[in-house]
């Protein structure tokens, strides 16, 4: 028995519904992510016209707007400047990095950086700072559990920073997962068919699917081709909907 037109339409509407739903949910993350990649490309420009190079202690003119993003972002649990290594003068490597606390509090994010003898000082193959270097686009990375920042499973959304066109690192905030399936899932139980939710390399970012859960891959298509544009796809009997203007697809199964 097929589908009438009239319900495939109708489908079709919740689906395209849902993604732009989902995109505006993660959008006003995006919109923190970018105020703070344009103070650090203005802090940055301002410190190296004289024509020398920045140092660590620069950054902390980022602060009170990172402060502030964190206290009224919704969703946002640490925001900041990652540096790509080589851009300071006094450090190899530096997080300019904020995180709300359980009590509310705005703290800072102290890591050992130190090459010797820490297992965090080299960040650039992660994901939420390899792709916007590799891709010149924001980025959601995740879900994974964050043993850098919160232990808490986590999304990051990142941008490149530049100086005179020359990449120096990621502007990024952190989102638990918990608090953005408490946004998106309500979304996805909407559909027709089980739904979740990936990123570029196929990630599932949130599911309403029992047989995709949150942080297991999706493979086969190229989902980071297909976030270059705004049509639906299809793969393998999988309906594939950009979120128009994140870089997450929506997965209907067949």
């Amino acid at each position: 028995m097929g589908v009438s037109p009239g319900l495939a339409t109708l489908d079709t509407e919740t689906e395209t519904w849902v993604a732009s739903q989902v995109g505006g949910a993660l959008e006003a993350v995006f919109e923190t992510v970018a105020a703070t990649r344009a103070d650090t490309e203005a802090l940055l420009d301002r410190v190296t016209a004289p024509g020398r190079p920045p140092a660590s202690a620069d950054l902390a003119a980022l602060r009170p707007g990172l402060h502030q993003r964190l206290r009224h972002g919704d969703l946002v649990s640490g925001v900041g400047f990652v540096a790509a290594p080589g851009l300071l003068t006094d450090v190899p490597a530096w997080l300019e990095w904020w995180q709300s606390a359980a009590d509310g509090d705005v703290r800072p994010l102290l890591l050992d950086l130190d090459p010797g003898h820490s297992a965090y000082s080299d960040y650039t193959h992660w994901d939420w700072f390899a792709l916007p270097r590799d891709t010149g686009r924001r980025a959601v990375a995740g879900p994974y559990v964050d043993y850098l920042c919160s232990d808490e499973y986590s999304l990051t959304l990142s941008e490149p920073v530049r100086i005179r066109g020359r990449f120096a690192g990621v502007a990024a905030a952190d989102v638990y997962l918990r608090h953005f399936e408490a946004a998106v899932l309500p979304l996805l139980r909407r559909l027709s068919r089980p739904a979740h939710l990936v990123n570029a390399r196929g990630r599932v970012a949130a599911s309403a699917d029992p047989a995709h859960l949150a942080g297991s891959l999706t493979r086969g298509p190229d989902f980071g081709g297909l976030l270059t544009g705004t049509a639906p796809g299809a793969y393998d009997g999988l309906r594939l909907v950009p979120c128009r203007g994140v870089p997450l697809v929506l997965v209907l199964a067949g």
